[in-house]
């Protein structure tokens, strides 16, 4: 069962504590989320963790010059490398898929790790972020994060999302809501027994993300983890 947290669930708190935090609940990997807050000083690797991304906030399809967004792509590719990563998160930020699609091409081939574009904001959508990485054509280069909550929430049917994902899937973000606050999973209105059934085949990682520096108010990552591993178990046995 290949597991996962973020370590946007642990505002706050140092590396090491997040690793601790991973080993004390059997999860076996970290998305390691790119703040001033948490220093990248440590190595989760020598804890027996894998490092599944680095979760920067790059807007790749931002309106603007191409030069800042590919230089930051570069250095946060580079802590990627670093670290062992699958890649690094980046958002769409905007609609211009034109401008994406030049700055994917940029740094194509530059790397070992790869540029993971989310569901989220202007490309909320599997079909949105499917069509931008069909036309980019370089999957050894950029793939997809499926956030399971944005897809939904804008409309799409996860079969759909499923569908237009799944030549380019990275790794499932997984989480629950209730409105915009998150739950704990099974808790919240996502229909997480269908993304699941969906997903019984699916042999990558899933990444709790569990949105605490963003909400609060919600409970404690370690109360949640439990639960959304167990879910991750039950997904698992049924493929």
């Amino acid at each position: 069962m290949r597991f996962a947290i973020s370590t946007l669930g642990l505002p706050g708190s140092s590396l090491a504590e997040a690793v601790e935090v991973a080993v004390r609940h059997g999860v076996g990997g970290l998305e390691l989320r790119l703040h001033p807050d948490m220093p990248l000083d440590a190595d989760p690797r020598e804890a027996g963790l894998e490092v599944v991304s680095i979760c920067g906030y790059i807007r790749i399809a931002e309106t603007g010059p191409d030069e800042p967004v590919i230089d930051a792509l570069r250095a946060q590719l580079a802590l990627a490398d670093r670290f062992g990563a699958l890649g690094v998160r980046v958002f769409p930020g905007g609609p211009d898929a034109e401008a994406a699609l030049r700055r994917l091409a940029a740094v194509a081939g530059e790397s070992r790790a790869r540029v993971l574009v989310e569901t989220h904001d202007h490309m909320a959508t599997g079909a949105a972020v499917g069509a931008l990485l069909d036309r980019f054509g370089r999957p050894e280069a950029a793939g997809a994060i499926w956030d399971v909550l944005h897809p939904w929430r804008n409309g799409e049917d996860p079969a759909a999302t499923f569908e237009a994902l799944a030549p380019h899937l990275a790794y499932v973000q997984i989480k629950d809501a209730a409105g915009a606050t998150p739950r704990p999973m099974g808790l919240g209105e996502v229909p997480l027994n269908v993304v699941g059934a969906l997903l019984r085949d699916y042999p990558g990682w899933f990444s709790l993300e569990w949105e605490k520096a963003w909400h609060p108010e919600v409970e404690p990552l370690d109360e949640v983890i439990p639960g959304a591993r167990e879910w991750v178990r039950s997904v698992v046995r049924s493929g």
